[in-house]
């Protein structure tokens, strides 16, 4: 009787759980349907603009159709207008980000491996963390001039501070054990940071990037409204200011589109770097 009972038990578990197959069978078809619905819900939202548009429901001369946008956007590339801004502000925004993230990174290290140093540079960087690095902008122009330089300056600075924030908290927050056993290894302590410490500070660090990648371009393109002759900053600034909105929507799409691309790049990096990652691994 209970050998009966057991075997029921054993059938009912049995049915409870579906196989294998129909979960992997469920999981492509929850990623399929999310691809569908990133490519859908952006042309459905556009969809709705040029109905509304096409509608009358809005004035045109303030909010055109997608139509009259794509229109302007073909004729600012056939131009090569469109082209020149951006290139200038991608050029700007890699090399500040650049020297912002290195010495970010490097500083953020050095705070969390080191007590002494963390203690030293922790109240200076809590101090000027909060200041919006659009509001010493001018000082920076006064320092570094009217150029370019000025542009990298600002953009690194921003970045810097994301950076050492979340480096340092990558850092401090590496499980003992992890450095345990390195030090069972006779790991030396500078092999120790590089093989045991940023490995396992990484998801923080490509975090920081992703915050810094979308601050970096808010900062880039305020500084531009106020202080450059070129850039899309520039271009949509300049474009309310001739009160050509059509151009003016350009930039902004463009401008959302550099973040789109910017998430989308670090996506590649997090999966090279961290491919042990259960997202990762799909």
């Amino acid at each position: 009787m209970n050998d009966q009972n057991s075997k029921s038990q054993t059938v009912g578990l049995m049915v409870e759980f579906p196989p294998s197959k129909d979960i992997g069978q469920a999981e492509k078809f929850r990623r399929k349907r999310d691809r569908i619905l990133t490519v859908a819900s952006p042309l459905i939202l556009l969809l709705i603009w040029e109905i509304v548009i096409q509608l009358g429901l809005l004035d045109r001369r303030l909010f055109p159709a997608p139509s009259m946008i794509a229109g302007t956007f073909y004729e600012l590339i056939v131009s090569g207008a469109l082209w020149d801004d951006l290139s200038i502000s991608l050029l700007r925004i890699c090399v500040g980000f650049f020297f912002g993230a290195i010495a970010g990174i490097f500083v953020g290290t050095m705070m969390g491996v080191i007590p002494v140093v963390g203690a030293v540079l922790s109240p200076i960087i809590a101090s000027i963390y909060p200041i919006p690095k659009i509001a010493i902008f001018p000082l920076i122009m006064v320092l570094f001039g009217l150029g370019e330089m000025s542009k990298f300056v600002v953009v690194a600075i921003a970045v810097f501070f994301y950076m050492v924030i979340n480096t340092v908290a990558g850092v401090s927050n590496v499980e003992s054990i992890y450095k345990d056993v390195g030090r069972s290894f006779r790991v030396s302590k500078i092999r120790s940071v590089f093989k045991i410490t940023l490995p396992a500070a990484m998801p923080m660090i490509i975090a920081g990037l992703r915050v810094s990648a979308g601050v970096s371009l808010l900062v880039l393109v305020s500084a531009e409204f106020v202080g450059a002759e070129s850039g899309i900053g520039y271009l949509v600034w300049n474009s309310w200011q001739i009160f050509d909105v059509r151009s003016m929507f350009v930039g902004i799409i463009v401008i959302g589109f550099l973040g789109w691309a910017s998430f989308t790049f670090l996506d590649f990096i997090e999966r090279a770097c961290l491919p042990w990652a259960p997202k990762n691994r799909r």
